[in-house]
């Protein structure tokens, strides 16, 4: 007997499965929809895998041995899982699902979209529930161990090739900072702009000291002067409105006060203008339901925001 099994077909085991059932192979090709000729080949290739002593052919049909038998009940067993996977996949239904689904979002993203994103995932996913929390330094690794269904990160964010990635949205960057700022109500000069106060959001994205911003700075000789560095958007906001300081940010930042003001950038490449914001998934997930349903869901949150006017 051949006990290679590693090139079998599956589709063998389930004929295998309705000739035991049906006792013949004419039935056996009308319940799975093929022809006899088809069934035919089949017994054959399941004669040079397992043996002839498979099936006694009888003057109406043919009877299974006992290895037969076992063998069919086998593959039952190894079709199962199978099915349940297609099953999953055909018959999800966004409005019924109740499983827990983790999204990891980084921070500053967190804090300007995150309400009116779990708004529109609850609406697409009602009866589920959600884990929103912000990108940490093992969320990546927890992404690629499966803990993680879903990410939204700028696009700038290294990621490995077992991601999957697609764009959501453009944030246009300004300077931000108190209204009638002294310096940059009237001037984006770098040569005063580069010793004005920072003001940054503390990110766990990266590990670098200094961020794209800062190395502008660098490039003109000057070391950044980071006057505070906080995960709090009120604490920063804060320090904004109440110094002469300033925030590489986005006219989002202008919600939190109506103290702040967006000011022009000073010259800089074209490419830092704009931060890119892309949501993500492992690519082992894109043909799953659940990750094609946030992905969707996402896409249409950011495609009906506008970002405003500074």
């Amino acid at each position: 007997m051949e006990k290679n099994l590693e090139s079998l077909d599956l589709n063998l085991l389930r004929l295998l499965k309705i000739v035991v059932e049906t006792r013949n192979t004419s039935l056996a090709a009308e319940k799975l929809g093929i022809s006899q000729t088809s069934v035919s080949r089949g017994m054959a290739k399941l004669r040079e895998t397992f043996g002839d002593q498979l099936f006694i052919r009888k003057a109406h049909g043919v009877e299974p041995s006992e290895l037969a038998e076992k063998l069919a009940e086998a593959a039952e067993h190894m079709l199962t899982p199978f099915n349940q996977v297609l099953e999953a996949y055909q018959e999800f239904d966004s409005q019924e699902y109740t499983g827990t689904i983790v999204i990891a979002v980084e921070l500053t993203l967190l804090d300007v979209f995150g309400k009116g994103l779990f708004n529109v995932l609850s609406e697409a996913l009602p009866k589920a529930k959600f884990k929103i929390t912000y990108w940490q330094h093992n969320s990546l690794q927890e992404l690629l161990d499966r803990e993680i269904d879903y990410i939204i990160h700028y696009t700038l964010f290294p990621l490995p090739q077992d991601v999957y990635t697609h764009h959501l949205s453009d944030i246009v960057v300004n300077l931000v900072a108190r209204k009638d700022h002294p310096i940059l109500s009237r001037t984006s000069d770098w040569d005063e702009v580069k010793h004005i106060p920072r003001v940054k959001y503390a990110t766990d994205s990266s590990l670098a000291k200094h961020d794209m911003y800062d190395e502008q700075i660098l490039a003109r000789g000057v070391e950044p002067n980071i006057a505070l560095v906080s995960h709090s958007v009120p604490i920063m906001v804060d320090k904004l409105v109440r110094s002469d300081a300033m925030a590489f940010s986005s006219s989002y930042l202008l919600k939190h006060d109506d103290r702040l003001a967006c000011y022009p950038l000073p010259e800089m490449p074209e490419r830092i203008k704009t931060i890119g914001v892309s949501g993500g998934y492992l690519q082992s997930k894109r043909g799953y339901p659940l990750n094609q349903c946030l992905h969707q869901a996402v896409q249409n949150f950011f495609n009906s925001i506008v970002q405003p006017e500074h």
